[in-house]
């Protein structure tokens, strides 16, 4: 068995013995019954995910995979595509908002080179990005395929070994992304794998204007005409309409089911790869944390196919982890509230009456 399948056949559901010793703990915490809400339905998945009643939440990372998108040739957005290189070398240089929200929830950042259309040799020489490049960025999608399908089974791969390496040194990973051009191709993804209308899941991105909206969404449905993906084929989705650092996070987060592992879920374009990821392997959602919901219309479709209610909603639309980071406190604080409240015996705490 090769390594792809391999990891897929490591991915089973969530532990459910550990999940009900976790209900009943929590059941009996000194408190109203579940009065701290959905953090406790996110305790017992950590519980779930991790096999058990102590979960390990401290070590944390970001991972940013980077990767251009042909399709910006068509006009689909407000920035050019060298913005892509200039971000990557922000990362590096801790200026970007990933890297201020990383501090504050005490988290490290992974830049990883999926298919930047630049030279990025100087940083990965020198230890400061990860350099796993396959390709000057994809094809113009509105003409023909993003990749070739073992092209896209190769993402996949590479972001399974990541995560595999990572899961090494860290409890929980979490997604981001940098890619001019990206919300284009995750909206294409998410119309296929939803079969929702380009008109319902399409954003306006970098802060596109009307008409280079209604332009984004005639692109949109081109791609889908000239394209034509299997919606029930993840590779073949992500090969006809994805992007190279959309494949590496779908990877990631297979790797990290296959790991025990739970992963935070970024935005628009990490759903979409979490969509891809959903699609090779439907048992992989039960290790996926959804952070917050996007101001991207495509998102909230993409949440539902998932079955994903997010934990925060602030009006984000930035993408690189930045939501992934700030939901990395509240999965601390799910983690705290099973570990340590006591329970009503233990605090010799008088239960409700009635």
């Amino acid at each position: 068995m090769d390594f792809f399948s391999q990891t897929l056949e490591a991915i089973t559901p969530q532990d459910q013995d550990s999940r009900k010793k976790a209900k009943n703990r929590l059941d009996n915490l000194t408190m109203p019954h579940w009065a701290m809400g959905r953090l406790m339905d996110l305790a017992l998945d950590l519980a779930g995910i991790s096999g058990s009643m102590k979960p390990p939440v401290e070590k944390r990372v970001v991972v940013v995979m980077a990767g251009d998108h042909g399709v910006v040739s068509s006009g689909v957005s407000k920035y050019p595509q060298e913005v892509t290189n200039q971000m990557v070398r922000n990362f590096v240089a801790g200026g970007a908002v990933i890297n201020a929200m990383a501090r504050v929830a005490r988290a490290s950042v992974v830049v990883v080179d999926m298919g930047v259309n630049a030279c990025m040799e100087d940083l990965v020489e020198k230890g400061l990005i990860l350099g796993r490049k396959m390709g000057q960025g994809t094809g113009d999608i509105s003409h023909g395929p993003a990749m070739t399908a073992d092209e896209a089974r190769r993402c996949i791969e590479v972001g399974m070994e990541l995560a595999l390496e990572l899961s090494q040194r860290f409890d929980i990973l979490a997604t981001g992304e940098m890619g001019i051009g990206n919300t284009t191709a995750s909206s294409a993804i998410t119309a296929v794998i939803t079969a929702k209308d380009p008109d319902q899941v399409t954003g306006r991105g970098t802060g596109i204007d009307e008409v280079q909206f209604r332009r984004k969404v005639s692109v949109i449905k081109k791609i889908m005409a000239v394209n034509q993906p299997n919606p029930k084929d993840g590779i073949d989705i992500l090969a006809k309409v994805g992007g190279y650092e959309i494949g590496g996070l779908a990877g990631l987060i297979l790797g990290a089911a296959s790991q025990k592992k739970p992963v935070i879920v970024d935005g628009f374009i990490s759903t979409a790869a979490a969509l891809i990821a959903h699609c090779v392997c439907p048992i992989s959602a039960e290790y996926m944390i959804s952070a917050h919901r996007s101001v991207e219309r495509g998102h909230k479709a993409a949440l539902a196919h998932l079955g994903k209610e997010p934990l925060i909603d602030l009006d984000l639309r930035l993408g690189e982890g930045t939501g992934a980071a700030l939901a990395f406190p509240l999965v601390e604080a799910a983690a705290r509230i099973l570990n340590e409240v006591a329970t009503f015996g233990e605090a010799a705490v008088s239960e409700a009456t009635t």
